[in-house]
């Protein structure tokens, strides 16, 4: 097992053979030296590159989520209880694992996250200058689109009453929401790009609420979904199940746990709501949509719906 700068290894038995501590730029050229074994390292930053680079020189590689190593680390938590902890988990036979990204997978993700960062920047410029024209009785409605059309206009109508240098600054205000727009525009065509050259992202499509974006980020993030047993534990790696907190034979069931990729589930969630509002009133009234809309919260629709697709 290894951590960026300590390595902790044990034979067949388990028993402690190797305590090793080196600099980042030592571990490629140690590694090259040591004969094929298994590998278990924290799904962290750079999890993926040096797994990539660690199979490249035979050797079998395991990530993990550091939640489930956590409970390993027997005492006060430093590099070296860390790493022995990730190696006693790595060797336990219900452990689960993080499949090892490609290149490609890694890109589009990067594509993902910094869109996603675009976006809320995006919101929050726009909420920025609807703010700021409030505090002066300016009353704009909601939406982007809305601020390009109506905001001009109300300056050029409100001249005589708004110092230049405010008009000045909302104009610039709005010069900068148009570059995060244009950005996250070219961003969404580079994911689509992919998403058309990928043959299991189009087949994503197809499912009712799934677009190129979601599609796309689903096959990035999952990779071979043969690493699941079954589409119910995808769903729980997703966090889209009920939290348990049950006891003494008597089932407590939560909320949806929320775990795993806040991303990929805020984006199935949004696609099963736009489902709904599409499809609630031209539902056949036996079906299992309709049924769980009408004897339950409609955001409990969404969620059971979102965990369906």
């Amino acid at each position: 097992m290894l951590l960026p700068d300590q390595v902790h290894g044990v034979d067949v038995h388990g028993k402690a053979v190797l305590r090793k501590q080196f600099k980042r730029g030592q571990m490629a050229t140690f590694f090259a030296n040591v004969p094929a074994c298994l590998i278990g390292m924290e799904a962290c930053a750079s999890a993926h590159y040096w797994a990539r680079k660690l199979q490249a020189l035979g050797h079998t590689v395991k990530l993990m989520a550091p939640q489930f190593v956590k409970p390993y680390v027997k005492t006060n938590k430093h590099d070296a209880s860390d790493a022995e902890a990730i190696c006693e988990a790595v060797s336990r036979p219900n452990m689960r694992f993080v499949p090892v990204k490609h290149v490609d997978q890694q890109a589009v993700l990067a594509q993902h996250r910094v869109r996603q960062g675009f976006v809320k920047a995006r919101t929050a410029q726009a909420n920025q200058i609807r703010g700021l024209l409030g505090e002066f009785g300016l009353i704009v409605p909601q939406g982007i689109a809305r601020l390009y059309r109506i905001v001009p206009a109300l300056l050029e109508q409100e001249k005589d009453q708004l110092p230049g240098t405010f008009r000045e600054l909302i104009h610039r205000l709005l010069d900068h929401l148009r570059e995060l727009d244009r950005q996250v525009g070219e961003l969404e065509v580079q994911i689509q790009a992919w998403h058309r050259a990928n043959a299991l992202s189009r087949k994503l499509e197809r499912i009712p609420g799934i677009g190129p974006i979601t599609a796309s980020a689903l096959v990035a993030s999952i990779g071979d979904a043969r690493n699941f047993t079954s589409g119910r534990q995808l769903a729980a790696w997703l966090g889209l199940v009920p939290k348990q907190h049950s006891s003494d034979g008597k089932t407590n069931l939560q909320g949806i746990s929320k775990r795993g990729d806040t991303y990929l589930r805020t984006l199935l969630i949004h696609g099963a709501r736009a489902v709904i509002r599409h499809a609630e009133h031209k539902l056949n009234d036996e079906s299992w949509l309709h049924k769980i809309i009408a004897r339950r919260n409609k955001n409990v629709a969404v969620v059971a719906l979102a965990n369906k697709r």
